[in-house]
This record gives C-alpha cells, structure tokens and sequence, in this order.
C-alpha cells in the first residue's frame, strides 16, 4: 500500500504583510538617521561652545596659518599685503566678516563674499591684533545699537539730521538712496542697503580702502551715530507707490517712462497705421 506523501501546508500570504515589512523599514530606517542627528547636534555644540572661548593666543595661531603670509608675521606687511600696525581690532572684524580678508585675489578692491571663519575665531584674530598694535576698538552699544548715552541724559537720534549728513559727507560715493555707485580704475562704493550699523561705523573709523577716515574733527560721534541711524531707517523702511526703480529719483523714472511708456506709443502708433493700411 503506496505511502501518502505529506505536503506541508502552503497559507495565503496577507496583501498588508508587504505594506507591513516596508513600513518596519522606514521606523528602522528613520530611527537611526534620528539618532545619528543627535549625536552630530551634540558635537555641534560642542564645537561651538568650544569656538565661543578662543582667545588672543587662539587667534595668534589663527593669523599666523590663514594671514602671516601677506601681512607679515610680526604685523610689519609684506610685498603682498599692507601692515597692520595701528589698525585695531575694529578693522580687523570688519575686514573678516565681510569676507573681503582673506584676499581672493588681486584686484581693484576686494570684494565682499561669504566669510571664511566663524565670529568667535574672527574675535579671536581681531583680539590678537589689538594686543600687538593696538588701533581703533569696538564702539559703546549706545553708538550703534540706538541706546541713549549713559553721560548725557538728553541724548536723541536725528534722522534728518543723519540723512544730511550722509547727502554732505556720503552720497557722492555711495549714492544718495546708498545703493552704492563706481569709482575710478575699476573701484566702487559699496552699496548701504544691507550693511550692519556696527559695519557703518567701522568703516567711517578706519576708512577700508578707498573710504576716507572721519574722525571727530569731521564727524564727532553723535554726528556718526545719526548717520547710522538714518542708513538704518532706510533698509527698514517699508517702499509705497510701486517699483522702488533703485530709488534713484526722477533719473531713473524719466528713463523708466521714455523706454516703455514712449516706446508703447510709437509701438502703438505704428500697430493702428498698418491696421489702417
């Protein structure tokens, strides 16, 4: 009598089992990028905190491997780079964080661009300069961040004031809406429209390139700080009645019209004789 072979059950497979499997995938999946996230963020924070306690001994070796090749290890200059006896750590900052040092090339002027070191490291290299060759130093908070002066209980901020002064002593560089205009063998002013207050009176301190240095014979502090302020209400300052057209006033409207509007009508014009025609 021939022995039945046993076969082995074979159950329906459930329709949700792979909707089941590939959602275990993605948990897995999820669950370890997750945790690698987490564990970045941590040494993230490290770092910063870290980079947020350099010094000027920090700095020291920051400039001598990204600076020294140009400026020269004792700060003396070089063929390549000007010195930077007397400059202060005022300019230093404001040459590194608008990314104009370290130099991409040569040329006219250097550009502004991303910055290449985070704040803590370009405080850093700006506290070594200052301890070598001291300059200019960071201005009172109440000179850029809008805050009354501590000596003087009358102290105001005059708009009108600052936009005058930047007309006398400013806008035939950067233009009277400050949006920046060209200089000479292939210079410029910068335009303002962007710029930090505490870049403003950099700038009007230790005069980078082609600016002039406003001391307090020129413009005393309060006079600096107006002009600051007035730069300032102009970025924040909400545009009404249309295209802004590089708020450069009636020069640019009447090009403006002359192109299109006029254009239009001779466009106009010519449509109607040959429709006539």
């Amino acid at each position: 009598m021939a022995r039945e072979k046993k076969h082995r059950s074979r159950g329906r497979r459930s329709p949700f089992a792979a909707a089941a499997l590939i959602g275990a995938g993605l948990l897995l999946t999820g669950g370890v990028y997750a945790g690698a996230s987490a564990a970045m963020a941590s040494t993230t924070d490290a770092q910063t905190s870290v980079t947020t306690e350099l010094t000027a001994a920090d700095g020291q070796k920051l400039f001598t491997a990204n600076c020294a090749t140009c400026h020269g290890m004792d700060l003396q200059g070089t063929k390549e780079g000007p010195s930077l006896v007397g400059v202060g750590e005022l300019a230093v900052e404001f040459q590194m964080s608008t990314g104009r040092m370290p130099l991409q090339m040569q040329g006219p002027q250097a550009p502004q661009k991303h910055p290449q070191f985070t704040e803590a490291q370009i405080r850093a290299v700006a506290s070594y300069v200052q301890s070598v060759a001291p300059g200019p130093t960071y201005p009172d908070s109440w000179v850029t961040e809008g805050k009354p002066n501590p000596d003087d209980s009358s102290d105001e901020v005059s708009l009108a004031k600052g936009a005058e002064l930047f007309r006398v002593n400013c806008a035939m560089c950067h233009n009277v809406a400050a949006a920046g205009g060209a200089l000479t063998e292939g210079k410029y002013a910068p335009a303002l429209t962007s710029t930090s207050a505490l870049h403003m009176y950099a700038a009007m301190v230790t005069g980078p390139q082609n600016m002039p240095v406003f001391g307090d014979m020129n413009l005393s502090t309060q006079d600096k700080r107006d002009i600051i302020a007035a730069l300032v209400f102009q970025q924040n300052e909400v545009q009404v009645g249309g295209f802004t057209l590089g708020s450069l006033g009636p020069v640019s409207e009447g090009l403006f019209i002359w192109i299109f509007g006029i254009g239009a009508l001779v466009a106009l014009t010519v449509w109607i004789t040959a429709k006539s025609n």
